[in-house]
């Protein structure tokens, strides 16, 4: 199992930073009393079980099939903070995680997961985790010309299925071509089978990193439509917990709030290659 991120820091500075607020959160208990629900209490007892899909560089197995990521790494410290020490991580297809979740296969989406109207009918979210955006990639050179989102209509899109970038789409009237696995679609666009695709630009550059010689050309001039951004599933990217479970809930939100505050989230994500703008939503100008 990966070693909890603290204890890594080799630099003088981040250690005399973060140390003193990572020795506050061993004392921190969350206020969960007013939800009157046992489900962060038995989290703690029994344990937890978290669900992700398999998705460099959010959460993934790592060589040694450990799970590893950014989003990993963020519910380790959560998990550090609030004192569940019992966890198992159950692997699925993007589109299993709600069910599974609403079945009670698992107690916390831990991919990290966007705020949506279809999805605030079903589950409730954590707080803030950590920001990222879309990108429209296009074959290298941009032979269709794609300008803006409405250029996408009537194209062969690539998304995965039930994810913010394939609700999005559809609901402007672009008709998708579903996929289970982010590295099978941008191959796809890679191989001339498909006309563009809508991806987070962090499961893009991961791709573009470990691809170097692709045939692909990200579109960042494209604005973000707002309607995507506020409402639309990119919002702050955030964790999927039951309805009923209040108290589990409550103490993930403030545990966040006490990694972001201490800097941990920050130190993670400059570890995969981000910066603090991935701590605040902003559009993907460049």
């Amino acid at each position: 199992m990966r070693k909890p991120l603290y204890f890594v820091f080799t630099l003088a500075l981040a250690g005399a930073l973060v140390a003193p607020a990572l020795a506050q959160q061993a004392e921190y208990t969350p206020s969960v009393a007013n939800c009157g629900d046992p489900s962060y209490e038995n989290a703690v007892k029994n344990g937890i079980n978290l669900g992700s899909n398999d998705n460099p560089p959010e959460f993934y197995q790592d060589a040694n099939k450990q799970p590893a990521g950014i989003d990993w790494e963020i519910n380790k410290a959560v998990l550090d903070v609030l004192g569940i020490k019992k966890f198992e991580i159950v692997w699925m297809p993007w589109e299993s995680v709600i069910p599974s979740l609403l079945s009670k296969r698992i107690d916390v989406i831990a991919a990290d997961i966007h705020v949506n109207p279809e999805r605030v009918k079903v589950i409730s979210f954590s707080g803030p985790a950590w920001w990222y955006g879309p990108v429209v990639v296009v074959q290298k050179g941009n032979p269709l010309k794609i300008a803006t989102y409405d250029n996408l209509k009537g194209k062969k899109v690539g998304a995965i299925s039930g994810s913010a970038a394939d609700l999005y789409l559809r609901r402007v009237g672009v008709e998708t071509t579903p996929f289970k696995q982010e590295v099978d679609e941008l191959q796809s666009l890679n191989q001339g089978r498909l006309d563009a695709v809508l991806e987070d630009d962090v499961v893009y550059l991961e791709f573009a990193s470990k691809n170097p010689n692709n045939n692909l050309d990200p579109l960042w001039s494209i604005p973000v439509p707002t309607d995507i951004i506020s409402g639309g599933g990119y919002g702050m990217a955030r964790f999927g917990i039951r309805k009923e479970d209040c108290s589990l809930r409550a103490a993930y939100s403030e545990a966040l709030s006490e990694i972001r505050a201490s800097g941990q989230v920050s130190a993670i994500l400059k570890k995969y290659g981000l910066s603090d703008r991935n701590l605040m939503m902003f559009t993907l100008h460049p």
